[in-house]
């Protein structure tokens, strides 16, 4: 046997049995997108099919081929030719691609008659805003246990070196403002986001040091396993999430909080704002259990601050 099929297998790159094949990740079609995608390319009859499903993408979902065609004022074969031209088979699996795409919730798909009213500011999302952050925060101060506060603020004050983890959007920023809370003290402290490099950070972790999880869902994955990793090396685990979720199990301490969400899905998640209150409330308690360390740290910061820049002895610290 000569040639590239004489070559194949040998070498240390053979696969085989020893080498189980990787599985390729699951993927669910957008179909809400094809159709938006592939809009300006259909036919008028077929894009009053569109209408109807953007409109309504649960009746599409539930109603039969001659309903959708009724309802978009259409025959039931332009319904068909509708769904081959934005890339199904047929019918039947163009039900199955749009009754996957709610799997995100209608709220993503149509507009709240609530963000449609202007109020006198000229903005329909000036009330929402406010009145959402003040119910955060007034939700963390009726939540969160004191008792579970001082314990996490004396495992943060005896710790060796402290890590920050949070993943995502709001995660990530509340590990880095967490991380500027708390050098100012005098503690060693880093955030991490990456995903390896909290493994990798876990890792290197050992008894003195104590590891703080940020996740507002408290499910992902990566958070929880890197938390998880840092405890088999006997460093202490606080969390700052949504209570009786896997990262609130997987820690020593859990400061959660449930913060309901406004249906504005174009309104930023007041979740953080009761996060922000928490990582303050955290951060101080550790400063009054560090005292006199944590004021002349934060006295030498100011002293270099102002003779930099100027400035009043009050205003923000570095900001």
């Amino acid at each position: 046997m000569t040639g590239a099929r004489a070559n194949a297998g040998s070498g240390p790159e053979e696969t085989g049995a020893d080498a189980p094949p990787v599985a390729a990740p699951r993927r669910i079609p957008d179909i809400i997108s094809q159709i938006k995608d592939f809009y300006r390319d259909l036919r008028p009859s077929e894009r009053r099919v569109a209408d109807v499903v953007l409109e309504d993408v649960k009746f599409a979902v539930d109603a039969s081929n001659a309903a959708l065609a009724n309802r978009a004022n259409v025959s039931e074969p332009t319904v068909t030719r509708f769904c081959r031209a934005i890339g199904c088979e047929g019918v039947r699996d163009f039900k199955l691609k749009l009754a996957q795409s709610l799997v995100v919730g209608a709220l993503y798909l149509s507009i709240p008659r609530e963000s449609l009213q202007r109020e006198d500011s000229g903005l329909p999302c000036w009330k929402a805003v406010f009145d959402e952050a003040r119910r955060a925060i007034d939700e963390a101060e009726h939540q969160i246990d004191p008792q579970q506060v001082q314990q996490a603020a004396s495992l943060i004050a005896q710790a060796r070196q402290i890590t920050v983890f949070g993943l995502g959007g709001s995660s990530s920023a509340l590990a880095q403002e967490t991380q500027y809370r708390l050098f100012r003290y005098g503690l060693a402290v880093s955030a991490h986001s990456d995903p390896y490099l909290m493994r990798m950070t876990a890792s290197t972790l050992g008894k003195d040091d104590v590891v703080i999880a940020i996740s507002a869902t408290g499910r992902t994955p990566e958070v929880i396993e890197a938390v998880e990793l840092a405890r088999h090396y006997r460093a202490k685990a606080i969390c700052i999430t949504a209570p009786d979720t896997n990262l609130a199990r997987a820690c020593d301490v859990a400061l959660s909080v449930a913060i309901p969400e406004y249906p504005d899905t174009l309104k930023p998640t007041a979740s953080r704002f009761a996060f922000l209150a928490v990582i303050d409330l955290l951060s101080s308690a550790a400063a009054y259990k560090l005292d006199t360390h944590a004021r002349e740290t934060l006295r030498r910061i100011k002293y270099n601050v102002l003779s930099h820049r100027g400035g009043k002895e009050l205003e923000p610290l570095g900001d």
